[in-house]
């Protein structure tokens, strides 16, 4: 959602592009988790939410998703940042992606058994790593914008 609110005012049409791009993908991605989280669940029995310390959010959600972070805090677009100048958005979106990258390295840390969930965290982990990069490209490449340079920093 970051980065398909941002797409708007980005004033080049190539950083548009690519925020639309990587925006899209990024739907992809929560499609994935959120099937992960789905196969995991689905067939568990009250011993183990219990056990597993997912009874609380079983009396919540039952076993419906609902797209929360590990500790408990619900979504909202107030996690997300869009103001509208290219070069604090994109910072702002290369630092959202280390994050989730910190995110799937502790996943992977936590010695995940299920090879399916290890490769699919890894595959996911992949590709924030590239979106890092061409972020950084795009930053780079706009910062290098002389209109833009001086009209906002100069």
């Amino acid at each position: 959602m970051r980065y398909l609110s941002q797409r708007y005012t980005m004033p080049y049409k190539e950083c548009m592009a690519l925020l639309t791009d990587i925006g899209t993908e990024e739907l992809g991605h929560f499609e994935m988790i959120a099937t992960i989280v789905h196969q995991l669940t689905r067939n568990m029995t009250m011993e183990e939410l219990k056990a597993s310390g997912f009874d609380a959010y079983y009396v919540d959600h039952t076993l419906g998703l609902w797209p929360q972070a590990a500790s408990g805090t619900p979504f909202s677009a107030a996690m997300f940042q869009s103001v509208g100048d290219p070069i604090t958005d994109l910072t702002e979106d290369m630092a959202a992606e280390e994050k989730a990258r910190t995110t799937y390295d502790n996943i992977l840390r936590l010695s995940v058994d299920s090879p399916d969930v290890t490769d699919a965290i890894r595959f996911l982990r992949a590709r924030e790593v590239v979106h890092f990069q061409r972020f950084g490209e795009a930053n780079r490449e706009d910062c290098s914008k002389s209109e833009h340079t001086e009209s906002h920093h100069g």
